[in-house]
């Protein structure tokens, strides 16, 4: 199967300028395709997993994969699919953001594959200087005014109460600049992009053909969608990120598995590079038995592996299994260090366990009883574990009961409750 078909089987091509001319020049032989992200925050999110695996799809099938950071874009913002103008970034913030995205980018595609190794750009490096006067005259003059009012992403906002700001109403121009100049510089002779983007993305496919007498291609994918159909937004799309920090590798993994049976299919064809044939497998051996949630396993695994690599993968796995019923016994230090802050979490001084510290004390304290009288209820109902271990009346807890010398699982029905001893 070539990249287009693959691609498609994939649910991921709803546009392109020409498939039948793009198929041929990819069979041709290797060509450089970009996708760029803005560096509106120091995070990419799952919205834009989607684009730098097709990056890495292309790679796989032979191509070069440019990856831009749009620190010139980023510094105008896209008005598409925004109700108002987003606020101007500070050039400290822009770059610390370029950076963020820049690795988060690095993790995804092969920087070291030889001549098709991908490659990484800002376009502030071309853009942060470029004279007006010059820009007017070699990119402006080439871009009608009507085009332009006709994007939808304008359009929209033109209706708005709002308006649209020059500013804003530039960006298609700066974009489509870009392309021209990834073309003339690194022979980049494809660009892709969400279904939002393609008013922006055939804006450089013009400009390239108007200057430089060529023909360039585009390709676009659906936007992401609900169970129902309805589109999915950016701010729920953001609102599960790339960066570790903003959104945890345990929270990550936790995202895939509450995926809804009906996206299953999509979203590990999309979301993962199994090949097509191991995803209608896995859909398949799913079906037999929804209940055990092995599809949304997999497609968490893959998922988290791609983005916070395979330990981060491992330990979020052990730690979702371990909150759904898999034994304490075993666990490591590093997966019940994952659950410190995902779930509550109460810290207790090592000396406050030396002659042994009364249970029900120990569950008012880590919120897991909301009074003695209620720990004492809930001890007595064998309501509660530690480490796995029902709780008898009448316990004390002591640094024996401490996995790896620090930890403490509570468990109150199916709620859990992480408590750390510090030295």
């Amino acid at each position: 199967m070539n990249v287009l078909d693959d691609l498609d089987a994939r649910g991921l091509i709803q546009d392109t300028t020409d498939r039948g001319a793009l198929a041929a020049r990819l069979a041709q032989g290797p060509t450089a395709a970009y996708y760029g992200c803005d560096p509106s925050a120091d995070s990419l999110h799952v919205g834009n997993l989607i684009g730098l695996l097709v990056l890495r799809r292309l790679q796989d099938a032979g191509h070069r994969p440019i990856a831009l950071a749009g620190g010139a874009t980023g510094m105008v913002g896209d008005p598409g699919g925004r109700s108002s103008e987003r606020a101007l970034l500070d050039d400290d913030t822009l770059a610390a953001n370029v950076a963020a995205i820049k690795e988060q980018m690095a993790r995804l595609v092969d920087f070291d594959a030889g001549p098709n190794g991908a490659i990484l750009v800002d376009n502030r490096d071309w853009t942060g200087e470029l004279r007006l006067l010059t820009f007017l005259r070699d990119v402006g003059k080439h871009v009608t005014v009507n085009k332009m009012l006709a994007r939808e992403s304008v359009r929209a906002r033109l209706a708005s109460e709002q308006g649209i700001s020059f500013t804003e109403f530039s960006y298609m121009l700066l974009q489509a600049n870009d392309y021209l100049w990834l073309f003339d510089h690194l022979g980049c002779e494809l660009q892709i992009g969400g279904s939002d983007q393609w008013g922006n993305i055939v804006s450089g496919v013009d400009l390239v053909r108007r200057v430089r007498g060529s023909t360039v291609h585009a390709l676009s994918w659906p936007l992401l969608t609900a169970p129902d159909g309805s589109k999915l937004g950016k701010t729920t799309g953001a609102s599960i990120w790339l960066s570790p920090r903003r959104t945890s590798p345990y929270r990550f993994f936790q995202h895939w598995m509450q995926v809804d049976d009906r996206q299953l299919a999509t979203f590990l064809a999309q979301f993962t590079l199994l090949p097509m044939p191991e995803v209608a497998a896995a859909v398949a051996a799913h079906l037999e038995a929804p209940g055990r949630r092995e599809g949304q396993r997999l497609l968490a695994r893959e998922a988290t592996t791609l983005v916070h690599g395979a330990e981060a993968a491992r330990t979020a796995a052990r730690a979702s299994a371990l909150l759904f019923g898999s034994p304490v016994e075993g666990i490591d230090a590093a997966t019940m260090a994952t659950l410190a802050g995902e779930i509550p979490t109460t810290e207790v001084a090592a000396a406050d366990l030396g002659d042994g510290l009364d249970l029900v004390d120990l569950l008012v304290r880590a919120g897991a009883a909301g009074s003695k009288g209620d720990a004492r209820r809930l001890v007595a109902q064998g309501a509660i574990s530690l480490n796995g271990r029902v709780a008898s009346a009448g316990a004390t807890v002591t640094a024996a009961d401490v996995q790896h010398g620090r930890h403490l699982l509570v468990r109150r029905g199916k709620a859990y409750h992480l408590v750390v001893v510090r030295s």
